[in-house]
């Protein structure tokens, strides 16, 4: 059975469809699915992130509407603020699973490849303190973006590593 997150995400998803935006207010949203507005900041706040190709714009009063909207944009330019976004802060690892994600959903990635990177990314792969963990995943989700980047500057068909 699929949790509230799950239902307000999948609701959201199939409303957007093939539309760059959405507009909703997040007061309806609440009462429909009969859970607090806070439920619905917390999907959008983790689900609907830069790195899953949206952004948020939210107006406070009035019912608080929110505007979800789809990030088009060229796959070079996507994987260069991709690069600057990974390094800039370390990489935890549902980040890094959400860069992967969407990787796949612009078809840079195959969904075997993305598995296989969601493991080496994964904290029993990386042998280090903690806190070290999140620099190692950075360098590697980097070097990863900049093989993809390289790919596509040198005239390579994208293709789905």
């Amino acid at each position: 059975m699929a949790n509230i997150s799950d239902l307000i995400e999948a609701f959201l998803l199939d409303t957007l469809g093939d539309d760059d935006s959405l507009s909703i207010s997040r007061n309806e949203l609440a009462n429909y699915f009969s859970c607090a507005p806070s439920q619905i900041n917390y999907v959008l706040s983790t689900r609907f992130t830069p790195e899953r190709g949206y952004t948020i714009e939210s107006r406070r009063g009035g019912g608080g509407s929110i505007t979800v909207v789809r990030i088009s944009q060229p796959p070079n330019e996507m994987l260069e603020e991709l690069i600057g976004h990974t390094v800039a802060e370390g990489l935890g690892y549902n980040r890094a699973c959400q860069i992967i994600d969407r990787m796949v959903t612009e078809n840079l990635l195959n969904p075997d490849s993305a598995n296989m990177l969601k493991v080496v990314l994964g904290d029993k792969s990386l042998i280090a303190p903690g806190i070290a963990k999140d620099g190692l995943r950075a360098g590697i989700m980097k070097s990863v973006l900049l093989y993809l980047l390289k790919m596509n500057d040198d005239g390579v068909q994208p293709r789905r590593m």
